[in-house]
């Protein structure tokens, strides 16, 4: 093989990489320019105006924990958040903005709730506290049976039987 043979070799291997690099070139700008080009949907909901002056700290009329509420779990060795959370979801009470709300009826403005677990009877007692209540007592308590996952005793008054031992959990108000 002579070296002009060699050399037109060469040549046309150097053109092919040179095509093959436009090539990969050209689809990766492709791809850069689809990338950066994305079409996108935004949804922008209004805020709802309402005839009540109450309002959330944040601009989104959310209610954002430590601004407007707080909740601390204690004593989670004895029992689970989850456990706690379920037991909380079957009356409602782990929904933050019906909790928060003043609005009637769905609106439960709550100052506080306090669970406690009493681990003998496998049961968490939630005592409710409205605002606006002139005592330190709960306006409410709510018994729940961890075993059955059901409530089995609500209202002011609850049989002493079912007298709590261990905090596990607070929910509180902490915007007015």
């Amino acid at each position: 093989m002579s070296d002009n043979q060699k050399n037109a070799r060469n040549k046309k291997v150097l053109y092919g990489i040179i095509a093959l690099l436009g090539v990969v070139i050209i689809v990766l700008g492709i791809y850069v320019y689809n990338l950066s080009n994305r079409s996108t949907t935004t949804i922008v909901t209004a805020p709802t105006k309402s005839a009540s002056s109450e309002k959330a700290s944040s601009s989104t009329q959310k209610y954002v924990a430590g601004k407007d509420y707080k909740i601390t779990y204690s004593n989670t060795n004895l029992i689970s958040k989850e456990q706690i959370n379920k037991a909380l979801g079957a009356n409602y009470l782990n929904d933050i903005n019906s909790l928060m709300s003043t609005k009637k009826p769905s609106g439960l403005d709550m100052a506080k709730i306090e669970v406690y677990y009493n681990k003998d009877k496998n049961l968490l007692v939630e005592n409710l506290f409205k605002n606006g209540h002139s005592t330190n007592e709960a306006t409410t308590s709510v018994v729940y049976d961890l075993k059955n996952n059901q409530i089995v005793n609500s209202g002011v008054n609850y049989d002493t039987n079912y007298q709590p031992s261990w905090l596990v959990y607070t929910w509180e108000r902490l915007t007015k």
